[in-house]
């Protein structure tokens, strides 16, 4: 953890409690800020004994304290909610579960267990949501490659988050964002050299030295690739 990320966190957590009082049950930090991204503004899921409008509009009144703190808004629900849509989100508790810090409170995960079958069913659906918007956006670009270039490097997020996903489906179990991103590509049968260059894309730090759109043939590939793996998991014991 970092001091940064903390103190930040610190914060949230006194406006929460300024709002909820002894209501407020959980604060787990997660997603990009705490592995390492100092761009990342720092998510938070909160769980409350109680959630009503008037608590929204306290919530509402610190909005832009939070913006300007670099608070992403909180993914605030009741813990009895929380625990009956386990089900419901597999994939973003599931990354929640992946690499999370409690701030406040019991952590929410613990001895939390999300249904692989939830998880198959789910990773299916965004796989396969995932290739046909690829298909639809390169046919929309008509051809031009700023244009192609545009949509590959707008999806690459995604697609490292579709191969971590795989990844705890496959019973890859790691905290490291990039252990579990290759993890998953891995389990697919991904190549390892376009999931390099997705991950280059993802958080672009330089100058980059690859056109994105010439990355397209290979990448819709890899997602078709991701798609039959999926598919063929259900069928193994």
């Amino acid at each position: 953890m970092t001091s940064t990320w903390q103190a930040t966190a610190g914060t949230l957590v006194t406006d929460l409690q300024s709002v909820f009082g002894d209501r407020l049950g959980s604060v787990v930090a997660y997603g990009a800020a705490i592995e390492g991204d100092a761009a990342a503004p720092l998510a938070c899921l909160v769980l409350v004994s109680s959630l009503t409008v008037a608590d929204l509009e306290g919530c509402a009144r610190k909005a832009s304290h939070w913006e300007r703190a670099a608070i992403a808004t909180p993914l605030l629900l009741p813990t009895d909610e929380f625990r009956r849509s386990l089900d419901a989100f597999p994939l973003e508790y599931g990354e929640i579960v992946r690499a999370h810090v409690r701030v406040f409170g019991p952590d929410p995960f613990d001895g939390v267990v999300i249904a692989r079958d939830d998880l198959r069913r789910a990773c299916e659906a965004q796989i396969k949501s995932h290739l046909v918007h690829l298909r639809e956006g390169f046919i929309e670009a008509g051809g031009r490659p700023t244009a192609v270039g545009r949509l590959v490097a707008a999806s690459a997020p995604a697609f490292v988050a579709l191969l971590r996903n795989v990844a705890g489906l496959n019973g890859v179990h790691t905290s490291d964002r990039m252990e579990a991103t290759r993890g998953g590509a891995r389990a697919a049968g991904v190549p390892e050299a376009i999931v390099s260059e997705m991950i280059a894309l993802e958080r672009p730090s330089t100058i980059p030295t690859t056109d994105p759109a010439r990355l397209f043939p290979d990448y819709l590939t890899a997602v078709e690739q991701l798609a039959r793996a999926v598919d063929t998991w259900r069928d193994q014991p």
